[in-house]
């Protein structure tokens, strides 16, 4: 069998795992319980700057 070429049993193989997958819960995110802070940093036109400066590179 060449590389790529459809092997019918692997796929077979790879539905009956599938159709087995746990589908019983809920997944839900767990609530944010944290701060969240960023820093301002440098204006727009020195990010602006930076950028044409790593475009060059």
């Amino acid at each position: 069998m060449s590389f790529g070429a459809y092997d019918e049993g692997e796929h077979e193989r790879r539905e009956q795992l599938t159709s087995q997958a746990d589908a019983e819960f809920e997944e839900r995110p767990e609530p944010f319980s944290g701060t969240v802070s960023y820093d301002a940093g440098d204006s727009a036109e020195a990010l602006l700057d930076q950028f044409q400066e790593i475009k060059e590179d």
